[in-house]
């Protein structure tokens, strides 16, 4: 199992560097395995489907990723799908529903394609607009948002890693955050089914350290 990330190590980095980021490292953010919607290109939020045998063993490789097996916990969007991700991590899980996806309404699971066009400009143009029943960026980040805070104010991660397991627009919503950017840098960023993401934590505050890391031969 080889794992790469987009934010890539130089050969030249001593090994003392990376140790000193590795133990600065906060949160691990997963996003679940495949499930048959997020395969059909449907808008997948609040509708609860089961991993597929490819998205359970998704998540086995998971289990493999570095920091998983001594995080100090696991916690988990209350859906199936990251539930089942979550189980076969092996840290001990709690569920924490502000990292639950985002409800998308009227268009849940509506094709990508057949979104009619202006919806996609009137949800790029505004962070806080909401599909008929559902739910905008700016509620998803403000609660995502309130997470990370509460854990970075708890000190809970200096000892070991904490693993989240979560789903596309909450695990942005924690990259912006780390980032200090608005909700709207959302649409600039591509997350993979069983991907990870790191944010380390500094003096200075939280840092990006790896984006959308996939494994080879998925």
């Amino acid at each position: 199992m080889h794992w790469f990330s987009a934010t890539s190590v130089g050969a030249s980095w001593s090994a003392e560097r990376l140790r000193a980021i590795a133990s600065r490292l906060v949160l691990i953010l997963l996003r679940h395995g495949q499930t048959a919607a997020n395969a059909a290109g449907l808008l997948l939020g609040r509708d609860d489907p089961p991993l597929t045998d490819l998205g359970r063993r998704q998540a086995e490789m998971l289990a493999g990723v570095n920091g998983v097996a001594g995080a100090v916990r696991v916690i988990s969007s209350p859906l199936a799908r990251t539930r089942q991700t979550a189980d076969l991590l092996g840290p001990p899980v709690t569920v924490d529903d502000r990292w639950i996806e985002i409800d998308y309404g009227a268009y849940e699971g509506t094709p990508l394609a057949d979104v009619p066009p202006e919806v996609w400009v009137q949800w790029r143009a505004d962070p806080g607009w909401r599909p008929r029943g559902g739910e905008s960026l700016t509620d998803v980040g403000r609660r995502v948002r309130a997470s990370c805070d509460e854990l970075l104010a708890s000190g809970e991660a200096a000892a070991a890693d904490v693993v989240v397991v979560s789903h596309v627009s909450p695990i942005k919503a924690a990259v912006a955050w780390a980032l200090g950017v608005g909700d709207e840098i959302v649409w600039r960023m591509f997350l993979e089914v069983a991907s990870v993401c790191r944010i380390t934590t500094s003096g200075r505050g939280p840092s990006l350290r790896t984006y959308n890391e996939t494994c080879a031969g998925r």
